[in-house]
Parts: structure tokens; sequence; C-alpha cells
């Protein structure tokens, strides 16, 4: 199994975790390329209805079982699909209609802090001691540096509601900060659960489910496929999101996972914001100001707190992971 071999090789496991990163920051910034010759909940919809198709037939040929069964394995498939697939993933792409890739991919970098956040108040075993609570903080001090820098969040047009008084920087901010709320509140909902599905299964059936869900809002909301321009762009951004960042990308990340436990593997989610940057000047040519990079710094931090134990415990037992310190 590929895991293994992870676990064995820490180059490997380095080289994955890489790729890992570059697929996955490299996302936000084909998303926002093909925001603009796609609706966003179709947009999203298409992307997971075609990965979930193929990691279903992955999970065919590799595992021996890949319909689920029983009351926890549909509510895990439920639960993944609605929280991590449609919710995350609508919220992301209706919030990159208005900030960049590269600024999402920063407050996205928020997750593992809110996951940390709601497993203390969600399950039994966790709770939230002072460094915990100071980095849930900090996290959250960085998310509000990146939405209102200046101290001024509504915008001049007025309009109804909340909605109409956000300006379209701080929509997009607080659109994506909840993307990031539902992946984490997933992640944690789905911790309990315990089924021998195997996770190529779960993962295909999550998708097809998320799409589903996706296409719905896409149809309540008044989005039409007619709307969408095939063009080379649209094309090879649906392509990449499918293939790379959704198939490629899944499997990859859950064979690190088995590999090298959540917390390590929490990292990627750090390294992300920077291939976004890189990404989104190269091909777009957006760069980022300031405050996003204070708000990153801050979001770091915050994590590091949190997970302080763990990844002190992780270097400890792991002495061969100083070949790659300089």
């Amino acid at each position: 199994m590929y895991s293994e071999s992870l676990r064995s090789s820490p180059t490997a496991a380095v080289g994955a975790f890489l790729l890992l990163a570059a697929l996955w920051g490299s996302s936000f910034v084909a998303i926002e390329a093909g925001l603009a010759y796609f609706p966003p909940l179709l947009f999203a919809g298409a992307r997971y209805a075609l990965a979930g198709v193929a990691v279903l037939a992955y999970a065919t040929v590799v595992s021996d079982r890949w319909v689920p069964r029983g009351r926890e394995e549909w509510l895990g498939v439920g639960i993944a699909g609605g929280f991590v697939i449609a919710a995350y993933h609508g919220l992301l792409y209706v919030g990159e209609l208005h900030v960049s890739g590269a600024i999402a991919a920063v407050i996205v970098s928020l997750s593992p802090v809110l996951t940390a956040a709601f497993a203390a108040l969600l399950l039994p075993n966790e709770r939230l001691g002072p460094f915990e609570a100071a980095g849930f903080a900090l996290g959250v001090v960085g998310v509000a540096v990146i939405a209102d820098p200046g101290g001024v969040g509504v915008g001049a047009g007025g309009g109804n509601g909340i909605l109409g008084v956000l300006s379209p920087e701080l929509l997009g901010v607080a659109l994506v900060f909840l993307a990031a709320v539902s992946f984490s509140a997933g992640a944690v909902l789905l911790r309990p659960l315990r089924t021998d599905l195997p996770i190529a299964a779960l993962q295909g059936w999550a998708m097809m489910v998320g799409a589903g869900l996706l296409f719905g809002g896409a149809a309540v909301t008044g989005e039409s496929p007619a709307a969408v321009v095939w063009n080379t762009t649209s094309i090879v951004s649906l392509a990449y999101l499918t293939v790379l960042s959704g198939i490629v990308g899944f499997l990859l990340y859950f064979a690190l996972l088995d590999a090298v436990g959540p917390t390590q593997l929490h990292l990627v989610s750090y390294v992300e914001p920077v291939v976004a940057a890189v990404g989104s000047w190269i091909v777009l040519g957006h760069l980022i100001g300031g405050e996003a990079v204070l708000g990153f710094v801050a979001i770091l931090v915050g994590f590091a707190a949190l997970e302080r134990r763990e990844i002190a415990a992780y270097v400890s037992t792991r002495p061969e992971l100083g070949s790659f310190r300089s």
C-alpha cells in the first residue's frame, strides 16, 4: 500500500506532502480562474460529480467493499458530503467571487484551528486549555486582520440586510471563513463514527452526495448551465480541479493521513497559501497585501499553540526529521 511506503521513507513522505500542498494550493488559483466562466455552485458541483465517479470506480477496484451499509456509514457519507464537500466548496467558490484565491487560501488555513475548537466543544475527551484558547483567539484575530485591516467593513452602496452593507471584499472573507467552519465542523462530526467502509468509498460517495447538493443549490439560486462559457481556460480549470486537486489530491491526502497522522498533515494548510500566492501572482498577476501576510502569521502561531504538544511529541519521536533541517 502507498501509505506503507510513505511511513518507511521520510523522503517520500516529504515529497508527497509538498505535492499535496502544491495541488491544493494551486486549486485556489484554478477556482479563481474558472469562476470567470462558470457559475460558482455549478462549477463546484461539476467538479465533484466527475471526481466522485472516478473515486468510486477506484474504490470498486482496490476495496473489498464499496457500498455503505448501516446507519453510521450512511450518516458518515451524509456528513462528509454535506459539510466537507457541499457547504465548504459552495461557500468557498461563492466567496472567491469577491476575494482572490490567495486570500481564500490564507483564510482556509484557519481550518485546523477551528477543528481543535469544535473538537473541544463537541467531543467529551477534548478540551481547550489557556494555551489552546490563546491559539484559537490568535487565529480569529488573523482572519479579522485580513477581513478589515483599515477598520472599514461596509460598502458605500447600502442595501437590504447585513449582506447589503458588507463590502464585496468583507463579504468574500465572511463566506470563505464560513467555508472553513463547515469543513472543520464536518471533520469533527465524523470522528465518533466508527465504520469499516474503506476511505476511498466514503470519499467517493461523499463527493456524489455533495455534488447533488451543490447542483440543488445552483437550481435554487437560478444558476443556469447556459451561463457556462466553454473555452481553453474553463476546460483546463475544471480538468485540473477534477483530476489533480480532486482525485489525486484526495487519495494522496488519505495515504498521508494514514502514514503521518492528522497533526502533521494539518501543516499542509500552511504551505497551501504560499503556493496559492505564488500561483496567483504568476497566472493572474495578483499580489496579496501585507495585512494578509500578517493575518497568516497570526493563524500559523495560533495553530502552533493549539498543537504544541503533538508537534513536540512527533519531532521527539522522529529523529530522522533532522535530516530535512537546514
